[in-house]
Formats: structure tokens, sequence, C-alpha cells
């Protein structure tokens, strides 16, 4: 029979075509797919979409469209971050901040997605190491059940008696079973090692396994970590909604003023008397306070009002302090720094000079100083008499006020905290020694009484109270608000 040649082609054509439509139809699909997702991956990206494509595809197409997507989401929580940024630098206006409430909100939207996707692409790792795992553990299991069938076989034999043996089978039968043993034998020395090697991996599985499973529980809380930010910034940008524009602009003139007021602070001279370096910024101040606070748990604010105090006797700021030189080690007079003029009872000659010159051998030996004696500026003696004669002696060192003899006591407590060798002219060490000496007199518990046993010892007058005592508390509530203040900028 002769055949249609023509029929026969379009026939083919017809084939060919009916079982390639399906073929075609899921390639044109996928290749939608892509390119859907070059144009909107904020849409093919969304996780319903992925999952939804997942389902249809094997584990490397789903995981080249995951990888894909990360990128899609880290370069777009980028430009986010660039508007935050510009939008910052721009007036500040209601619509602003809220503007960049939106655009944080959406950029934590977007890291969302990035972990949403992590946790996927984790989920398949781990899918595929617990399958590989369930892989080796039935090998073992398999490897195992063929061993114990060896090991029974050689145990049955090492139970019958080479007579035995003989007997039944025969001399040929006993050299070909002997074979057959040897052969089991080298069998089972081969699964042993297999059997080994497979639990060395396996081992090696599980651990990857843990390690997959713990960077997925981080990834989690990660996530609801975003999840808490995103809604705190739901609730503030909520809250700017509802106030109005005048509103915004009277809160930002706030700020601008406390932010005015805390400058102001910061670069008030804190003024201490006695010291090389004639003052600092009270922001500083309350830095050095607030490290010695730490060491002793005085109150920064009472111990700067304590110093504040030192340096400002009778009203007027270093009118004794830090105003003389000793000049006669014998007598304890002296000379005041601006005048060149005589200062009587300047330095106690028996119980603060010989200390004050070990101190400045101390430090000059140390630190390669040479500081002398006579140039070392220590406070002026206070006029004082009872009974027509003069009481008392000057010689405090630097703004703690410490006299030598007080020093001494405190010096090697405060060496133990910074190391070095304490220098009462030193800002840092002058602070620390009057923060421990205070702690000594109780300020945890009594603040006022403290000051005064600071200033006078065990017992003080009305007088003394009002013009010592109460001022530093005065001033240490004074310093308390302004180190508030300074804390919330």
């Amino acid at each position: 029979m002769k055949i249609d040649q023509e029929k026969l082609k379009t026939g083919f054509y017809f084939l060919v075509v009916v079982f390639s439509f399906p073929v075609l139809i899921f390639i044109l699909a996928l290749s939608s797919l892509f390119t859907f997702a070059q144009n909107d991956l904020s849409e093919t990206c969304q996780l319903e979409n992925i999952e939804d494509y997942c389902r249809t595809t094997d584990v490397g197409q789903c995981r080249q469209l995951l990888e894909k997507c990360e990128a899609y989401f880290v370069e777009e929580s980028a430009r986010i971050e660039k508007d935050i940024s510009k939008t910052k630098q721009e007036k500040q206006t209601l619509q602003n901040k809220i503007s960049s409430l939106r655009n944080q909100i959406k950029s934590l939207e977007y890291q969302i997605y990035q972990s949403n996707l992590a946790i996927k692409d984790l989920a398949l790792q781990i899918g595929d190491t617990e399958a590989s795992i369930k892989i080796t553990t039935q090998k073992i299991e398999e490897g195992t059940e063929r061993l114990a069938a060896i090991l029974r076989t050689i145990y049955e034999e090492d139970q019958r008696s080479l007579i035995e043996v003989l007997l039944s089978e025969g001399i040929s039968d006993f050299f070909e079973n002997l074979v057959a043993l040897e052969s089991l034998d080298a069998k089972n020395q081969e699964l042993l090692e297999n059997i080994k090697a497979l639990k060395i991996y396996l081992e090696k599985q599980r651990k990857e396994l843990g390690e997959e499973k713990s960077e997925m529980e981080q990834t989690v809380y990660v996530q609801t970590l975003q999840k808490r930010q995103s809604e705190e910034l739901k609730e503030e940008k909520e809250y700017y909604l509802k106030l109005t524009e005048e509103e915004y602009q009277k809160q930002l003139k706030e700020q601008q003023e406390i932010s005015k007021q805390v400058a102001e602070i910061r670069s008030r001279l804190f003024e201490l008397i006695g010291v090389p370096e004639g003052g600092i910024e009270f922001g500083k101040a309350v830095e050095i306070a607030q490290y010695v606070e730490r060491v002793t748990g005085v109150r920064a604010a009472f111990l700067l009002s304590i110093l504040a105090q030192e340096s400002m006797r009778y009203g007027k700021i270093g009118e004794n302090v830090g105003q003389c030189y000793l000049k006669n080690t014998e007598t304890g007079d002296g000379v005041y720094i601006k005048t060149g003029k005589k200062a009587v009872r300047t330095m106690n000659p028996t119980r603060d000079v010989p200390v004050f010159l070990q101190i400045l051998e101390e430090i000059n030996q140390e630190k390669g100083l040479a500081r002398e004696y006579s140039s070392t500026p220590v406070s002026c003696w206070i006029p004082a008499y009872w009974q027509g004669e003069p009481y008392g002696w000057g010689g405090a060192m630097g703004p703690a006020q410490f006299i030598p003899s007080t020093w001494n006591m405190y010096k090697e407590e405060i060496k133990s905290v910074t190391g070095r060798v304490a220098d009462p002219w030193e800002i840092k060490d002058s602070f620390l020694a009057a923060g421990i000496y205070l702690r000594n007199l109780g300020a945890a518990t009594n603040e006022f009484k403290a000051a005064m046993r600071y200033f006078s010892g065990s017992s003080w007058t009305w007088w003394e109270e009002k013009n010592y005592g109460q001022p530093v508390m005065d001033r240490a509530e004074q310093y308390q608000k302004e180190i508030e203040l300074l804390e919330q900028s």
C-alpha cells in the first residue's frame, strides 16, 4: 500500500504541535513570571506569590527567586533610608515628620519581607538537611542489618566442630565453606567501615541542622523586633497625625529652647580656682562628677556644689582659694600672689609643711615636673581670732581644698582607683578625693550633715549652716536640674 507522504507530514506536524503545546505554555508562563518579576518585583516578591511559585517549581528555581527578591528589598530599603536622610535635612514641618515616619515604616516592612525570605530559604535548607539525615539513617540501618546477618552466619559456623564439618560435608565442601567464610569476614569489615563513615557523616548533618535551626530562631527573633519597632512607629505616626501644624511648631520651639539652655550650661565655665587649668566647662565638670558618683556613690550635683562652695566662700570667687604661695617653711608664712605682700599663717609649719613638700616631690618624680613649693598656689589664711589670738591656717590645695595632712590620708585610695600618683591640683583627682571624703562623712544618707562636716568637722554654728550648708544644698538642687537637662539633650 502506498503511503501518502503529504498526509504523513501533516499528521506529524499536528502531533508535534499537540504534544508541544503544554510545554510551550509552561515556558511562556515561566518567562512571563520572570519578566513580571523584573518589571514589578514589589508585587512578585509578596510572600504569598513566592509561595505559590515555589509550590509549582523545583528548589533551585525557588531559591533563585528568593535571592532576586532579597536583593530587591535590600535596594529598596537603602533607597528609603536616603529619602529619610533627605527629609531630615529639609525644613522640619509636621508633614515632613509624618512622611519620614511613613518611610521608616515602609523600610521596616521591607526588612520584615527580607526576614520572611530568609526564613523561607532556611526552611528549604532545613528540609534538605532533614531529608539527607533520613537517607543516611536508613543506609546505616540497612548496613547494620546486613552486618548482623553476616555475624550470625559466622557465629553459627563457629559453633560446629571440625570433625562435625568434615563428616557432614566432606573435605572439598569444607574448603569451599572456608573460602566463603573468609569472604564474609572481609565483607563484614567493609560494612563496618561504611557504617562508621555514615555515622560520622550523620553527626555532621545533625550539627548542620542544629546550626540552621539556630539561625532560623535568630531570624525569627529579629523579625519580632522589627515588627515591634514598626508598631511603635505606627503609633508615633498616629500621634503626629492628630497634631496641628501649630502644635508641632510649638514642640519644636520648646525643643530648641531646651537645646539652647543645654548649650549655655555646657559652655558656662565651672570656676575652679587654684588649679593650673583655671576652670573647666560645666559639662566637663559634670562628666567628672558622674564618674566620681559611680566610684563613691556621692551624688554628682552635691559634689559639684561642695567644690563650687569651696571656691566661692563669702560669695566671692576665689577670695582665698589658691591665692597664696608658701615662702617660709619654718614659720609657715607666705605671700599673696597678686600683690607680693606678706601673708601670715599660710600653712601650718609642723603639721602640713613637711607633708606638702613630700606631696610635691612624689608628683615631680612620677610626672617629670619641677614644681617648687614657693610657686605652687595654696589657699590663704582667712583671718580669725579667739580671745584676741589668731587661730587656724591656710594651705588648702586645689579645688577640693584639702590641707596636706588630710590629702595624705586619701592619696593611696585615690591611687588605687586611678593607677597613678594622686595630684591635688589635678581636677579629676581632687573631685575623687572630695567624693571619697564625703562618702566617709555619710553623704549617701545625709548630704547637709556631710557638707557641714566637710566644712568645719564635728561641730558648727547656725551662722555656718546659713552661710555654707544651705547655699550648698540650694546650689546642688539647681545643678541637679541642669544635669537632667544635659542628659535629655
